[in-house]
């Protein structure tokens, strides 16, 4: 663990790859099947974030705005937009939900969201998620919560085959459904909440529609409650676990930091094998574990020769970071969009709350990249190894089936950044004097 620096003379953002708090919340109401994301603010912030995902999950992004102006914001306080928006929405669909979250503008006029919602005669969930403060990783756990708070119904009972999933925002669709396999392979049924393996997983549905298919239901939500164990996945999924306790105080909640490499998938892995007393873990299971063990083995070398930075959310940074000092690699710098206690756990040398003008003026003291394709003029500027990962990720198709957690997740990651710090190695050669 390394020293966490916070750069407190440097008032702005140079080259940022931090995203908002709306973005997050927009991305976990659609984990949600046939919830529209209805965005409280300006258009312009919507058709950011839908062109923004578009782009990286080459999928349609379903989304709705109250586009409230700066004028409306002063002298209506955006209430009517809000009931216009939603009218105008059930004229022409039939979502299952309405998720409304808020931007800067009327969070800074302090509008009731809430209030409002409590006058609409349609289901809504809000969340206020102002962009002036926390990031996507915030946004996404804030909805999370919501959806906990507002949608479920309490319980007294539990079935202790059922159990709930709470994944944090980096997490793909892909390892989203993997960690549900994995748990699966031990007897339980799973629910994630939100989950993106069934509605952003780059299936081929029948046609294009005007509202996300797949993720959990509504009517599964309701009945979370009942569940006789929940597992949090990242630091700032934590409070969701928490809150969704609250509902059933017989529930048990289990929490990891993240599910990177083989310490972690370890421990996931004794949990269940103590939860449903199995002698041993299934033969899959133990498989890929043997697999893993061989792909840190193999990429020893060429992962202890080279130094990384890492640029991510918070808690997908301390995944990789574990990960890469597992296989002997070094993390000379990591890089947060925001502040999070999660930091403090971190396996590299210096960690910093900044922006991708902190990669470049460190560009001596690493040899290989791990951040999303901003850090791409970076790595060609100074012949670095890249591999990218985090959002967005615009030139790359497939970024719905990375899988870099668990067991074999865990061997296919091992194996890009090995085979990246190899051409790291060739291009320093090749240009000695970067």
């Amino acid at each position: 663990m390394g020293e966490i620096a916070r750069k407190k003379y440097k008032p702005l953002q140079v080259n940022p790859f931090k995203l908002s708090q709306p973005m997050g919340a927009t991305l976990a109401f659609l984990g949600v099947d046939r919830c529209m994301p209805l965005m409280h603010g300006g258009q312009g912030c919507t058709s950011f974030t839908k062109v923004f995902f578009t782009r990286h999950f080459c999928e349609p992004i379903a989304i709705q705005t109250s586009a409230v102006t700066d004028a409306i914001a002063v002298l209506d306080g955006g209430d009517y937009s809000i009931v216009e928006s939603v009218k105008n929405i059930t004229k022409k669909i039939s979502p299952s939900l309405i998720g409304l979250h808020t931007t800067g503008m009327p969070e800074t006029k302090g509008d009731d969201v809430r209030g409002v919602a409590a006058k609409i005669d349609f289901p809504l969930v809000t969340v206020n998620t102002p962009d002036y403060e926390g990031g996507l990783e915030s946004g996404w756990a804030l909805t999370c919560k919501a959806l906990i708070e507002q949608l479920i119904n309490p319980a007294r009972e539990t079935d202790d085959n059922k159990l709930v999933l709470l994944p944090h925002v980096s997490l793909q669709p892909i390892e989203v459904e993997k960690i549900k396999e994995f748990i699966e392979e031990f007897g339980f049924n799973v629910w994630a909440l939100p989950d993106l393996s069934r509605s952003l997983d780059g299936h081929l549905g029948e046609k294009q529609a005007a509202l996300s298919s797949g993720g959990i239901s509504v009517e599964e939500i309701r009945v979370l409650s009942d569940a006789g164990l929940v597992i949090s996945v990242g630091d700032s999924m934590q409070a969701c676990g928490n809150a969704l306790r609250e509902k059933n105080p017989e529930m048990r909640h289990h929490h990891f930091s993240h599910l990177h490499g083989l310490e972690a998938a370890d421990s996931l892995a004794e949990l269940l094998l103590a939860e449903t007393g199995f002698s041993g873990p299934p033969i899959a299971v133990a498989r890929w574990r043997q697999r893993l063990q061989d792909a840190m083995l193999d990429s020893h070398f060429s992962l202890g020769q080279s130094r990384f930075l890492v640029a991510a959310e918070p808690d997908q940074i301390a995944g990789i970071c574990q990960s890469l000092y597992d296989a002997g690699g070094r993390v000379t710098v990591a890089i947060s969009t925001v502040d999070s206690p999660q930091l403090k756990k971190i396996k590299a040398e210096k960690i910093l709350v900044g922006d991708l003008e902190d990669a470049e003026q460190r560009a001596e003291d690493y040899d290989v990249i791990v951040g999303n394709f901003h850090c791409e003029a970076i790595a060609h500027r100074h012949h670095k190894g890249l591999v990218l990962r985090g959002f967005p990720n615009w030139e790359q198709v497939g970024n719905p089936l990375k899988n870099d957690i668990l067991y074999e997740g865990g061997a296919y990651f091992l194996f890009e950044c090995a085979n990246a710090a190899t051409v790291a190695r060739d291009e320093g050669r090749r240009h000695p004097e970067k």
